[in-house]
């Protein structure tokens, strides 16, 4: 299966020539990992393939790339672990790599839950390619914004692409995907997540109007700003989608609530909790869920 996969989507790996030597030394060990992960992190990764949603009766050929080289500066590529939560990060992801067994980790949650900073973090320290659902799907209509894709072709046109973006990723291995705010809403989405393991970012609607509002909902198609405070409209119209989509979420084989990580750690504001600590919280619900 994987074969005939790899034909449509192909993505550049890189292969870990230390594995052909013998076991070292665990000082030697922990250098090597690091050095992986580092290496790991500047990978350059091209996904190609052939995306042919259903629009009526007819069929649309679309080709779908991207690269994962946009992640931001991090603590691997600077080559240092500075904090102690950095190294709680990068020793949590030495104990569940393994465990992990390859499986693709699909990152839900309501627009501006921070999937992308999130998903980029999980795939730094676990050596894993990071793909964003939503950027896939824009460059497989030649670079177009979700937002100029839902009113040139409507959101069943998006929501096809969606689709077929999730079941060629589904076939593939070590990819930490970040999926759009909606990919929960299709039975089907689920199938192919389930395949792996979805993790639910799980953030109150109050601080998500915040941070979007502060940010513009210029690129947010589903988000329509009548007249009145901007915050006011994006929290109502979050709230709507929401009482649309909160049992869907309930699928997610994994829920990392902020208002949870923000209680542990003394924080009265969820907006307090860092990418860094989210991502933690995320690797330890991950091992709770391989546990069981």
């Amino acid at each position: 299966m994987e074969a005939k996969v790899l034909q449509s989507l192909h993505v550049t790996t890189w292969v870990d020539s230390d594995s052909t030597f013998s076991a070292p030394s665990n000082s030697m060990r922990l250098c090597t990992q690091f050095e992986k992960k580092r290496r790991v992190s500047m990978l350059k990764c091209n996904l190609v393939g052939t995306i042919k949603p259903m629009i009526g009766d007819r069929a649309a050929g679309l080709k779908v790339s991207c690269t994962s080289q946009n992640s931001p500066a991090s603590i691997l590529e600077s080559g240092t672990f500075t904090t102690e939560e950095d190294l709680v990060l990068k020793k949590k992801s030495e104990e569940i790599e393994p465990c992990l067994s390859g499986r693709c980790i699909y990152l839900v949650g309501m627009m501006g839950s921070g999937k992308t900073t999130i998903g980029q973090i999980l795939s730094e320290v676990l050596g894993y390619s990071f793909f964003d659902s939503d950027k896939l799907i824009e460059q497989s209509v030649g670079g177009t914004a979700v937002a100029d894709i839902f009113k040139l072709h409507g959101e069943a046109f998006f929501r096809n692409n969606e689709t077929e973006v999730l079941h060629k990723l589904s076939q593939m291995h070590r990819l930490i995907i970040s999926t759009g705010g909606g990919a929960v809403i299709r039975p089907i989405n689920w199938k192919y997540m389930h395949k792996g393991i979805s993790v639910f970012i799980d953030v109150p609607l109050d601080a998500l109007a915040q941070r979007i509002t502060a940010i513009g909902t210029a690129s947010r198609p589903l988000l329509h700003h009548g007249s009145g405070d901007a915050y006011t409209q994006t929290l109502k119209r979050l709230s709507k989608l929401w009482e649309e989509r909160s049992e869907a979420y309930t699928n997610a084989h994994v829920r990392v609530s902020l208002e949870r990580i923000a209680a542990k750690l003394g924080h009265e504001d969820v907006c307090c909790v860092s990418p860094t600590q989210i991502a933690i919280e995320a690797l330890i619900q991950i091992e709770d869920y391989l546990k069981k």
